[in-house]
């Protein structure tokens, strides 16, 4: 089973949580894989300066059962490369896509989550604007939700930053179930935060 992470120049570190969540469920189920994929293969550069190698371009990137796009400051110039549009709706099209923060927004851009309900980052720093205020103005045909997680079937969307750990269990839990996902949270110390979260009414939508 092959989880891709999408990343790109200005990717939230933080973000990539949802590689290292994943990464600690392979203890519990051995045959997940997880790759790395960028508008080009080689060094991407985040968004506070870390770099990271992405193993494939979108060119060359394999199938894959999941791909999940990240966010990040960045996420402004995926929203207008045709490459990456075209790319997320090519997946879109053949398997399971989601993201985590402001991921959804390149998802929103690209056409995907026309008609159905989705999420994004909603807590901003001054003067920022909200993400999630941006998709519900600039893409009026989306249902925009402030739920943390919204299942859409075969889109899923995160909102911001660190719901990435939830948005990957909950991703776990639907493609390996809960025994997976809960343990997975378990052996991260993240068990009491995502029944937590869990509980809140609002939780998950879709």
């Amino acid at each position: 089973m092959l989880f891709g992470i999408f990343i790109y120049d200005g990717v939230e570190p933080i973000d990539l949580a949802t590689f290292g969540v994943l990464s600690m469920a392979r203890r519990i189920v051995p045959r997940i894989r997880i790759c790395t994929i960028a508008p080009n293969a080689g060094i991407v550069r985040l968004s506070n300066g870390l770099d990271v190698i992405a193993q494939f371009g979108i060119d060359d990137a394999p199938v894959c059962d999941v791909v999940i796009v990240t966010g990040g400051p960045g996420w402004e110039q995926q929203a207008v490369s045709e490459t990456t549009l075209d790319y997320i709706r090519r997946v879109h099209a053949s398997t399971q896509v989601a993201s985590v923060c402001t991921g959804g927004m390149i998802l929103a851009a690209s056409g995907v989550l026309d008609g159905i309900a989705a999420t994004t980052k909603r807590a901003i720093a001054p003067p920022e604007v909200s993400p999630l205020g941006r998709m519900r103005s600039t893409y009026p045909q989306i249902d925009a939700q402030e739920a943390p997680i919204v299942d859409s079937g075969a889109v899923v969307t995160g909102g911001g930053v660190s719901l990435c750990i939830d948005t990957t269990l909950h991703i776990i839990q639907r493609m390996l179930g809960e025994a997976v996902a809960s343990e997975t949270a378990r052996i991260i110390e993240y068990q009491r935060a995502r029944k937590a979260n869990m509980n809140r009414e609002e939780f998950l939508a879709g």
